[in-house]
C-alpha cells in the first residue's frame, strides 16, 4: 500500500524534538539509508517543545508525535462500561506487576473494539475507573498512601492507555530505539499488524528507570519497622519500577530481534526477560572521515577540556565542575567547557552555574549551550563524561577520530572504548581513564596526566584514532541495519503467538 512506510522508527522523548545523543544517531541512521522510507513516531512528554531540531531527511514520509499520559475526552459512556473496565483488571494487573506480552495483548484485545469512543472520561475519569484504582491499592498497596497511589496510578494509567488508543502507522518493520513506552508501543504495533518489531537498546531503560525511581524523592516509600530483613510491604516504587519491567519484558517478546550496543548490555537484558536467542551487537558507529580531517589546534590557547552533553542529573555534571576546581591547582590556566543543552532540566541547570560561582570558576568555567562540535573539537585536549549511566557514548567515538582523548566513569561501553576490545587484534592500548562514578579527584587526577605528559598523550591519541578507524564507523552500521530491514520487510505477517515454521527466520 502506498502510505506504508519501509521501517516505522519509535522513539521517546528524542528525535525530531531534542538534539544530541539518541537523536544524532537517530538522523544518520536515516541519512545512511536514503532507499528507505522511514515514519517517525515519537513519544513525548505533556506540553512539550515540538519544535523541530532537526531538518527531516527525504526519506522521512511523516512524523507522528504521541503525547504520553494526555488522553482526548473520548464519550462519557461505552456500551457495558462496568464489564469492560473491569476486564481490564486482571491483565492490567499482571503488565504492571513485571508481565509481558500476554497480559499487554488482554489489554489490548479489550480496548481495541471501543478505541475510537474511548479517552479520559471513560479510562481515568469514570466510576468504573475510580473503582479499578480502589481495588488495585487496595490488593497490593493498601499501606501506602493512597493520595500518592492515586497519582501513581493516574501516571502510568494515562501513559498506558495513551499508548494503546494513539493512531498506529502502517510500516514494513517497527523498529523501536528503547523500551520502556517506545517498547509498549512497538509491542502493540506487532501484535495488532503482525509485522516483525526490533529494538535497539543504547541504554538499558530499566536500568535508568531504576536510577531515576531510587532517587525520587516524590515517591512514598514504607519506613523500616524493626530489625527485620524484609520489608512489610510493597512500596510505589516497587508499583513504578515492576510497571517499567513489565513493558520492558513485553517488548522483548514481542521484538523479533534485541540489539545492544556492546556485549556488558546482554547480562541485564537476559535479566529483565530477554531470550538469549534473540540478541545481537551492533555498535554505534561515526563519520569517521568527517572527524577525523579536524584539524587541532594547540597554539596559542590555555588547554582545554570538555563535557560535552546536556545538563541534566544523569550526566552528573556537579562531579565534572568539582573535577574542574581540583584540576585547576595543577593546571592553573585550564579553561573548561561544558557543551550541550541546557534547558532541559532548568532546576539543574541553576544549581551547577550556582556551583561553578560558588568555587570560584567563573573565569575558567563555560557553560556553551548547544554548538556545532566540529567548530570546538579543535581547540579541545580531553573530554571528560561522568555520567552516572550511559550506553555507547558517540562523543567519545567523535573526539577519538579527531585523536582526542577521554577521561569517563565506569559506564557502559566507555571501557570497552577507551581500552579495546577482548578481540582487538593487535591491541592497541589506553586512550585514556576509567575512572569510578562520582569521584572528582580520580576524574581531576586522570585529567591531569593527560594534559602534562605529552608522551602518554601522544599514545593515547594515536590509540583512540587507530581503534574508532577500525571497528567504530558509521558505514558498518548502515549495512548492518540495511540487511536487517531488508530482511524483515520480507518476512510475511504473523501472530506473534504462532510458533516458527521450519527454516523461518524470526
Amino acid at each position: 500500500m502506498s502510505g506504508m512506510a519501509d521501517v516505522a522508527l519509535v522513539l521517546e522523548g528524542t528525535y525530531p524534538y531534542v538534539a544530541g545523543g539518541v537523536s544524532t544517531w537517530t538522523h544518520d541512521l536515516i541519512r545512511g539509508l536514503p532507499d528507505l522510507r522511514f515514519h517517525i513516531v515519537t513519544l513525548m512528554p505533556p506540553d512539550a517543545d515540538l519544535t523541530m531540531r532537526y531538518e527531516l531527511p527525504a526519506n522521512v514520509s511523516a512524523v507522528t508525535p504521541v503525547t504520553l499520559q494526555r488522553l482526548a475526552r473520548g464519550h462519557r459512556r461505552v456500551r457495558r462500561q462496568r464489564e469492560f473496565i473491569e476486564s481490564l483488571r486482571e491483565p492490567i494487573e499482571a503488565l504492571v506487576a513485571g508481565g509481558g506480552m500476554a497480559a499487554l495483548g488482554q489489554v489490548i484485545e479489550a480496548i481495541a473494539p471501543r478505541r475510537e469512543a474511548l479517552g479520559q472520561e471513560v479510562l481515568l475519569d469514570s466510576r468504573e475507573a475510580w473503582n479499578l484504582l480502589v481495588s488495585m491499592y487496595q490488593a497490593s498497596y493498601a499501606e501506602t498512601s493512597f493520595l500518592d497511589y492515586f497519582w501513581s496510578w493516574r501516571a502510568l494509567m494515562g501513559g498506558l492507555f495513551s499508548l494503546i488508543v494513539a493512531p498506529l502507522p502502517a510500516a514494513r518493520v517497527y523498529h523501536t530505539v528503547s523500551t520502556g513506552y517506545a517498547g509498549l508501543y512497538a509491542a502493540r504495533a506487532r501484535l495488532e499488524t503482525g509485522r516483525p518489531a526490533i529494538v535497539t537498546e543504547h541504554g538499558i531503560y530499566t536500568n535508568e528507570r531504576r536510577i531515576e525511581i531510587a532517587m525520587a524523592d516524590w515517591l512514598f516509600e514504607l519506613p523500616l519497622v524493626g530489625l527485620g530483613i524484609d520489608r512489610p510491604a510493597l512500596d510505589l516504587k516497587d508499583f513504578w519500577i515492576a510497571a517499567f519491567e513489565g513493558y520492558s519484558r513485553a517488548c522483548y517478546e514481542a521484538c523479533d530481534e534485541v540489539i545492544t550496543l556492546y556485549e556488558g548490555n546482554q547480562a541485564f537484558q537476559i535479566a529483565d526477560g530477554a531470550d538469549p536467542a534473540k540478541l545481537s551487537v551492533v555498535p554505534n558507529g561515526i563519520d569517521f572521515p568527517r572527524f577525523s580531517a579536524i584539524e587541532r589546534r594547540r597554539a596559542e590557547r590555555p588547554p582545554t577540556v570538555a563535557l560535552i552533553g546536556r545538563v541534566v542529573p544523569i550526566k552528573d555534571v556537579k562531579s565534572y565542575i568539582r573535577a574542574v576546581a581540583r584540576l585547576r591547582e595543577t593546571v592553573p590556566d585550564l579553561r573548561a567547557l561544558m557543551m550541550g543543552p541546557t534547558e532541559e532540566d532548568a532546576e539543574y541547570y541553576g544549581d551547577c552555574k550556582a556551583m561553578v560561582e560558588h568555587l570560584g570558576l567563573g573565569d575558567t568555567f563555560t557553560f556553551t549551550g548547544r554548538v556545532k562540535l566540529d567548530e570546538y573539537l579543535g581547540d579541545i585536549d580531553v573530554v571528560v563524561l561522568t555520567s552516572i549511566s550511559e550506553a555507547q557514548p558517540l562523543v567519545l567515538l567523535e573526539a577519538g577520530a579527531a585523536g582526542i582523548p577521554s577521561v569517563a566513569t565506569d559506564v557502559g561501553s566507555c571501557a570497552e572504548i577507551l581500552f579495546g576490545r577482548s578481540d582487538e587484534q593487535p591491541a592497541l592500548g589506553s586512550a585514556g581513564a576509567v575512572v569510578r562514578l562520582s569521584d572528582p579527584e580520580a576524574t581531576a587526577q586522570a585529567i591531569a596526566r593527560l594534559l602534562t605528559d605529552a608522551e602518554w598523550y601522544a599514545r593515547c591519541s594515536r590509540a583512540i584514532r587507530e581503534r574508532v578507524r577500525c571497528y567504530y564507523q558509521e558505514r558498518d552500521v548502515m549495512t548492518a541495519y540495511g540487511e536487517r530491514y531488508a530482511r524483515y520487510c520480507a518476512l510475511p505477517d504473523r501472530d506473534w503467538r504462532a510458533p516458527l515454521a521450519p527454516g523461518e527466520v524470526a
